[in-house]
């Protein structure tokens, strides 16, 4: 028999199966807020409570337990926070909004968060399902200027499809089933983009420190991330080789891209430097991840600015710079750093120019390959979530119909 359909009144949910109903968030759940105790009094922190905030969990964790922190009970006494019960589901209001997932046991939550407590006959995994696909909706609702917020009033006003129990409860298990067939495609093609990450690293890795002939006697480099080099190489201080300088905070506005340790561009100015350039990190999380850039750029005072000698191929020192033992020079602070004289004073291998030349040439070749197939391993990803976004938006609207644990459209 064909399945009847009514409007559903909400534009993004469109038509609905005509048993089913619309209803508002405050409805099914009771909805509290979390809070944060005072971070400068100990007794309230490193209890048995586990406190989550909205960095405590990611798109794809469908449950969660515990975060960073814990609570005493005397800090979440402190404090507007509230313990959720077990199979509750925690929703960021902000940064990023619309992030959810299950409460595996008894947890409490910061301000970042709304709990939602099942009020009523409904399927908490039905609902999880439902938050996590209406995210540009949930969006749409947000203000504020510094980051979006929803305030708990628009979510409590927020409206659902909501199918009788029995149908919840198929929908949320066929969900489970073929979501979970998605994660783990996707969970296959993250551990390809490792794999080629880690194929990469070591193509450069032996392309910088051994050259490209396999045959070429070799002998002890005596640097311990180097290891052996073929004989007629040389090894020397950076500094004989390139010229190592600061960057500084632009002056002016203009169309120049501008940089900072391990990033693309972030902003642009009205001055400029010439390029090809090497840009090494000074400080910050990412300054293991040095850029090559051709053309006009700046870079402010969290990278390096490198240009080369005579005797260096500027691509070539690249490649070493990619492969750099950066633990052994990071200063292990707060915010991690390098000093320009640890980069200067850093012993390198120096083929001849010529071998450089020819590192450098293979090395571009062989990382487009190499990086071409990451492209199509994430594009894939992004294609899997996608698909995974539309079966649930489809399920959860009643588009599609769940027929004795199959499928119907």
């Amino acid at each position: 028999m064909e399945r009847e359909y009514k409007d559903s009144g909400i534009e993004w949910i469109g038509q609905i199966p005509k048993e089913w109903k619309v209803t508002l968030s405050k409805r099914l759940f009771t909805i509290v807020a979390g809070a944060t105790p005072k971070t400068d009094n100990v007794d309230l922190w490193d209890g048995d409570i586990s406190w989550i905030t909205p960095a405590d969990y990611k798109t794809e964790d469908k449950f969660v337990c515990s975060g960073r922190r814990n609570l005493s009970e005397k800090g979440k006494n402190s404090c507007a926070t509230y313990l959720l019960p077990t199979n509750s589901i925690v929703f960021s209001k902000r940064a990023p909004i619309g992030l959810v997932a299950i409460t595996a046991k008894e947890l409490c939550t910061n301000q970042g968060c709304l709990g939602c407590i099942p009020d009523g006959q409904l399927i908490v995994l039905f609902y999880y399902y439902a938050m996590s696909v209406f995210t540009e909706q949930f969006e749409l609702l947000g203000t504020g200027t510094t980051f979006k917020e929803i305030s708990a009033t628009k979510f409590a006003n927020f409206p659902f499809p909501y199918p009788p129990l029995p149908e919840q409860q198929k929908i949320a298990e066929y969900l489970d089933k073929v979501c979970g067939e998605v994660d783990e495609m996707i969970a296959l093609q993250e551990q390809m983009i490792e794999e080629l990450k880690a194929y990469k690293q070591s193509v450069i890795t032996e392309a910088v420190t051994k050259g490209l002939n396999p045959n070429a006697p070799m002998k002890d480099s005596g640097i311990d991330w180097i290891g052996e080099i073929p004989e007629h190489w040389e090894t020397s201080k950076a500094k004989h080789y390139v010229i190592i300088t600061n960057g500084s905070d632009p002056k002016t506005e203009g169309d120049t891209p501008v940089y900072g340790s391990g990033s693309s561009s972030f902003k642009t100015c009205g001055e400029y430097k010439d390029g090809p350039t090497v840009l090494i990190g000074r400080k910050g999380a990412t300054l293991h991840i040095p850029h090559f850039i051709e053309g006009k750029y700046w870079n402010v005072d969290t990278a390096f600015d490198v240009k080369s000698k005579d005797n260096m191929k500027l691509k070539y020192y690249y490649y070493l710079a990619v492969i750099f033992d950066y633990k052994y020079y990071i200063s292990q602070t707060t915010l991690p750093g390098m000093a320009q004289s640890s980069y200067n004073n850093m012993i390198i291998p120096c083929p001849p120019f010529s071998e450089q030349q020819s590192v450098a040439s293979y090395l571009d070749t062989k990382c487009t390959e190499i990086d071409s197939l990451i492209a199509i391993k994430q594009q894939k990803i992004e294609e899997l979530k996608d698909y995974k976004k539309s079966v649930i938006y489809e399920y959860v609207t009643g588009k599609k119909e769940v027929v004795g644990g199959h499928r119907k459209t």
